[in-house]
Parts: structure tokens; sequence; C-alpha cells
């Protein structure tokens, strides 16, 4: 290879070293098990049944909803992981490398590497807001400097002593596994008894002055994929991360099949079966109403149910296990955040990146911001929905294989991404798009198609002989 290709790519990539074949598992040694405590984040699973509209996400009946979710949880397998997850077991390499042929190796180092840090603290802001509140119930501190010290404690493990938080990750997750099932045995005797239209009526005679209306099926299973997906988008690119671990096509397919796809229909959907078990029940509909008024709100997740459903003593400390066994996923948003700045910002210390970052995830939880989750979801979908779309098409014209990193800023990555951004941010400013981070992905998909046809990829660099 020419020295002048040679000095086309930065350091980071020719230094780059794939991840031995030694090195790798089963699916079900790493990458399923490592998704699915993702969903079990009760972050992810407490508002499936919860939308803006009346009767959230049931108001077309039970089997809507979990229709929308098994949709919903197939295209974050097959649209927004499988791809990243192949490209990251044939290459071995990491997605700041992988997403070089997408957006060029100039290009790269900021999309989707630098982009990803950044958006860790939404994460990070979302995990601070709902943890605190719920350790608010139990510690007898006011929930806004609970999120200062959680928000900034967070960020300085995942910087110095993730190592520590990963080995108590390992059982964690088994607290809000144990709470999902535990609320499903209880509400199940009443889920027959559910009916969308009492539920609405419910909602309506408690907020008789809401701007809310009811919705259409379709409507529905927008607003599942949009949380759902928005929820994922992220995990799905780092499926390059996550590949790099998977010995053949079999671990990749069965991580996500295993990880993603069922994980998802598990939490989310036993999360609306104990909304629909309660709202089932005379007797715990009653309590629920009575537990809104008293939050000035008319509950539809499963998280703020947990009172009604095991009683305000349990359910306290339920809700303070919820809260601690949420803190690894905190400092882990921190960790790929360090990671990424060490990697962008080689010459920035990461305890002042990181903590300008951790700075304003505090603010957004302090602010309430964060407490709005479909609306971070709306943002993170948009932001990274294209940038899978655009490396989904990137992978299938180069054969299925990874085609190397393109010289500089590969212009059809970033016309794809900027395309994909605009249409997938829209709802945040008023504007109606129909499951935001999926269309966000069909537009920088397509859009990367026609950039690549009519010749806007900057030419393939070779990488060294020893690659």
């Amino acid at each position: 290879m020419s020295n002048s290709n040679v000095s086309q790519l930065p350091d980071y990539i020719t230094s780059a070293k794939p991840n031995p074949q030694s090195n790798r598992a089963p699916w079900y040694k790493n990458t399923a098990p490592t998704y699915a405590g993702i969903f079990l984040w009760f972050v992810f699973w407490q508002d499936a049944a919860k939308a803006a509209n009346l009767g959230g996400t049931l108001a077309q009946g039970l089997g809507v909803a979990l229709g929308g979710l098994v949709i919903s949880a197939l295209i974050c397998h097959y649209l927004f992981y499988l791809v990243p997850g192949l490209l990251g077991m044939k290459t071995g390499l990491p997605l700041y490398i992988v997403g070089t042929s997408t957006f060029g190796a100039k290009g790269g180092f900021f999309m989707p590497g630098f982009l990803m840090g950044v958006l860790q603290f939404g994460w990070l802001g979302v995990n601070t807001y709902f943890a605190s509140l719920a350790l608010a119930e139990v510690i007898p501190v006011p929930a806004q400097v609970l999120m200062v010290i959680w928000g900034l404690l967070a960020a300085f493990v995942g910087l110095k002593g993730i190592q520590y938080v990963a080995k108590v990750a390992t059982f964690l997750p088994l607290i809000p596994l144990i709470t999902l099932l535990l609320l499903l045995a209880k509400t199940a005797g009443s889920i027959g008894s559910f009916d969308p239209a009492k539920l609405i009526a419910l909602q309506q005679a408690a907020a008789p002055t809401a701007s809310t209306c009811s919705v259409g099926v379709c409507s529905v299973v927008a607003v599942i994929m949009t949380y759902v997906v928005g929820f994922f988008a992220t995990a799905g690119a780092a499926g390059v991360d996550f590949g790099t671990n998977s010995r053949d096509k079999r671990d990749v397919s069965m991580g996500g099949l295993i990880g993603v796809a069922l994980a998802i229909v598990f939490t989310a959907g036993i999360s609306m079966l104990v909304v629909a078990g309660v709202y089932g029940s005379p007797e715990l509909s009653a309590k629920a109403v009575a537990a809104g008024a008293e939050k000035k709100s008319f509950i539809l997740d499963s998280f703020n149910l947990i009172p009604v459903v095991l009683g305000a003593g349990p359910a306290k400390w339920i809700m303070f296990a919820l809260a601690v066994a949420a803190f690894p996923p905190a400092c882990f948003s921190s960790f790929i955040a360090a990671n990424s700045f060490k990697t962008t910002l080689p010459k920035v210390n990461p305890f002042i990146s990181v903590g300008i970052g951790a700075a304003v995830s505090v603010v957004l939880a302090v602010t309430k911001l964060a407490g709005d989750a479909i609306g971070v979801f709306v943002i993170i979908g948009a932001s990274f929905g294209p940038i899978c779309g655009a490396m989904m098409v990137d992978y299938l014209l180069s054969g299925g294989k990874w085609s190397g990193p393109r010289a500089g800023f590969n212009p059809a990555g970033w016309v794809a991404w900027l395309l994909g951004f605009i249409v997938g941010i829209l709802p945040n400013v008023g504007v109606h798009v129909p499951a935001a981070p999926v269309t966000a992905f069909i537009i920088g998909a397509v859009a990367y198609f026609v950039c690549a046809k009519v010749g806007l990829q900057s030419a393939v660099v070779p990488l060294p002989a020893k690659r």
C-alpha cells in the first residue's frame, strides 16, 4: 500500500486490532444476557402502556398493544441490530472503526463515535431522574439533591471503577425480573376482564379537561414503535461492539433474537399485562384512580402501579431496589461516553469532558426534562435511526461485508444522516411523524442508496496488508 493511502488513515484506524476468535464466546454467554439486562432496566418497561392519547398504548386493546410490541421487537432485531452485529463479527473491530466505511475515515471519528458519547448523557439524565425519585421515597433527602449525587457518582464510577460495578451488575438484573413476575402473578387473574373502553372512561373522568384523544390501531402501533425503537437505537448500532465477541453468524442471530427481540416482548409485554390487570379489576382500578388523584395524574405506568398492586409498605422497598439496580446502567452510560471521548478528544482530560456531560445530565434531571422518556427516545431514535439505516445499505451494497474505511468525510453517509435526523426530530418541534425513529431509519437508508448510486461515496482507502 502506498504512503499516500497510509496518510489518509488516522492512527486510531491503523492501530486498531481485531478481537481474535480465541476471545469470543457463545451468544448465551455475552450478547443475549447483556442486551436482556438493558431491557430489564425499569426505565424501559415502566412506560410500555403509557402514551399521550386516552388509554395509552392499550387504547385499542391488549392484543393490538402486544402485536405492536412484537413488530417493534422484530424491527429492533432485523433492522437496527443484525447488520451491525454481523459487521462486528466479521471484522472483529469496534463501532468507531466500522463506521468509517459509512461516514469516512475522518467523519467516522465524530459519527457515530462522538455522537454515541454525547447521547449517553441523555441516558444518564433519564436514569438519574427516575432512580432518584424512587430513592427519595425511602431516603429522607430531596430528590433534586439525590439527582446531583447520583449523576456525578455514576460518572465518576464509569470513569474509574466500572470493573467493580460490572461484578455486581451480574446479579442486580434479578431484581426487576422478580418484580415483573411478582406483579404479573398478582394481576393475572383480572387481565381477561380488561376493557379498553372502561379504561378510557376512567381516564376521562379523572382528567375531563385533558387535551387527549383516542387513536386508531395504526397510531397505537406507531407509538409503541417510537417508544421501543427509540430506546434501542444506540444499542442497535453498538451491536458492532457486541458482534466482536461473537464466533459466527448464528451467535449474532441468536444473541439478537433472544437478547433483543424476546427480551423486549417479555419485559414490556409483562408491563402492559400488569396495567391491563390493574384496570381489569374493579378493586385495583379504584385504588389506581385514587393513587393517581394524589399525584394529580392518571397512572398508566407499571412502576407507579407497584404500590397499588403490592401495597405501599412493600412497594417502597421494591421501588428502592429497582433504583439501586439502575445504578450499573448509569455507570455503563458514563463508561461508554468516556471511551468515546477518549477516542475522539484524546487531548482533553476525560474528567473534564465526562464531567461536563454529567453536569448536563444532572441539569436535565433536576429540571425534569429527562422525565419525558418518550421525548428523549425520539431524539435518540432521530440521531441513530439514520446511522443504522445508512450502515445497513452500505453493508448490502458492499456484498455483505465491510468495505473498509472511506476517505475523508463520506458524503453519502452524512447526507443520509442529516436528512434522516431532520425528519426524525420533527415530533419534538410539534410536527407529527409516525414512528419517527423507524421513519428516520428508512430516510437514512434510502438517501444513502441514492447517494451511492449517483457517485457520492468517497473512495475506499485500503488498509495495511496485515488486515
